[in-house]
């Protein structure tokens, strides 16, 4: 087994790292710098050095939501890269995996979306994003297609480490109540991801942690665990102008992914307790 791993500076990548480490799996780790998956010259190069890749894991995404609506680099990255990558796993027999959102979701439901609904992004990013997993599912029958939400992880900025930078200078924050989903802790998200990958039974699927949560129930659990202070008030998404539209509702349902492995995915507020365990011994917190 030799897994080339996309995107790996990022909180997913850091975590298949990990694993990888901890299992003595071979892997080649490359971010932007080492290989970029929007260029064909430099993915062809890439592979005629880099023969006998069993497994292509692609970490690497445009993730900027209101960048996105400007930025055409996001149909880049987002569209066209995991197709390329699809494309050259099949070329080279590999087992491809790349990553999607619930943002390919138009938030209109109010039960948790399963893999066989509908896509209908509200933005560019969402629409990039139904894009990939589309040119990915249709070009190689040996890739697994994956869609998580609201990530975090110790190894790039989120929403966790957004609100404890703000809880240090604020006595008071506003966090928004009306867009709801699951935070998804990228540890759980790789573990269950690589477990998945092991049974090849490839296809779409959906992997985050359990429950449901909006912003502020999210912001809420880490400011009380932190023990911070201050006022925390409830904000709606239109108070703020941005310039991408959120689903307001995109809980997804992991139930095929549990089923599959016959084992429930850790509850999301587990996965926080976690991320903060992890923050307090790197000395972040």
């Amino acid at each position: 087994m030799k897994i080339l791993l996309t995107g790996s500076n990022g909180q997913l990548g850091h975590d298949f790292k990990k694993i990888f480490n901890k299992k003595n799996i071979e892997y080649i780790a490359t971010d932007y710098k080492e290989l970029d998956i929007t260029n064909d010259e430099d993915l062809k190069e890439f592979f005629q050095e880099n023969e006998g890749i069993t497994h292509i894991i692609n970490c690497a995404a445009y993730n900027d939501v209101d960048k996105a609506e400007t930025d055409k680099k996001v149909w880049l990255l987002n569209a066209e890269a995991p197709k390329k990558l699809a494309e050259v796993s099949k070329e080279i027999g590999a087992v491809f995996v790349t990553y999607s959102t619930d943002f390919v979701f138009d938030g209109k439901k109010n039960s948790p979306y399963v893999e066989d609904d509908r896509t209908n992004g509200i933005s560019e990013y969402g629409k990039s994003k139904a894009q990939g997993e589309k040119g990915v599912l249709e070009t190689y029958d040996k890739s697994f297609v994956i869609r998580t939400s609201w990530v975090f992880g110790i190894a790039n900025n989120n929403f966790n480490k957004q609100v404890i930078n703000w809880s240090k200078s604020r006595d008071e924050l506003n966090i928004v109540d009306d867009q709801v989903s699951v935070p998804t802790y990228s540890a759980d998200l790789a573990e269950f991801s690589w477990k998945l990958i092991q049974t090849e039974k490839f296809g779409l699927y959906h992997i985050t942690n359990d429950g449901i949560a909006s912003k502020y129930d999210q912001a809420k659990y880490v400011l009380e665990k932190i023990g911070w202070k201050g006022t925390l008030g409830k904000a709606k998404t239109d108070d703020f102008n941005l310039p991408a539209k959120r689903p307001a509702y995109s809980k997804l349902n992991s139930s095929k992914v549990e089923n599959l492995l016959g084992e429930k995915i850790p509850a999301w507020q587990s996965g926080v307790d976690r991320f903060l365990e992890e923050m307090k011994k790197n000395g972040e917190l």
